[in-house]
């Protein structure tokens, strides 16, 4: 019997969340959302090592990605994340192919004065290959005293 509320729980919870999502197309993105997916692509593809990748990304970067104040990447986003992603964009066409959109709201991502809450967009790009795209997380922020500007805040799916 506590089996079976649990997975009704479960289910309720699962069927609220997608009920939240709302897919869209790429022209449906905004402006400054598009920007800021140029400006990780640009800085993947012509920074010659993770370091300088690492020091250029820090200005896009926001939510869990980043230390509480903002001022550096967690220590965790270098060495595995963002090391996914500047070793396998090579695999992606650029400029790059979106093919799919999914639109959320977020209560609260990361810690701190760095954390920020908006509108969630998970941007899937397409491979060169045709085979399963990846996504890259971005939140434009609402109401935050310093962050007005879209944040990337989910990084390492290439």
């Amino acid at each position: 019997m506590k089996t079976l509320i649990v997975i009704l729980i479960q289910a309720s919870i699962i069927l609220n969340v997608t009920a939240q999502e709302q897919t869209s197309s790429e022209t449906e993105l905004p402006t400054e959302v598009v920007d800021v997916l140029n400006a990780y692509i640009h800085i993947l593809t012509t920074s010659e090592t993770l370091d300088e990748c690492a020091d250029r990304f820090l200005a896009i970067a926001g939510g869990g990605l980043v230390n509480p104040a903002g001022t550096k990447l967690r220590e965790s986003v270098k060495p595995y994340s963002l090391k996914k992603d500047f070793e396998n964009i090579k695999f992606y066409t650029v400029p790059v192919n979106v093919v799919r959109v999914v639109k959320s709201q977020t209560q609260m991502t990361g810690y701190g004065a760095s954390a920020i809450a908006g509108d969630v967009y998970k941007i899937f790009i397409a491979k060169k290959d045709g085979t399963q795209p990846a996504p890259v997380q971005i939140v434009f922020p609402k109401e935050h005293p310093s962050i007005s500007t879209p944040k990337i805040t989910n990084i390492g799916s290439f």
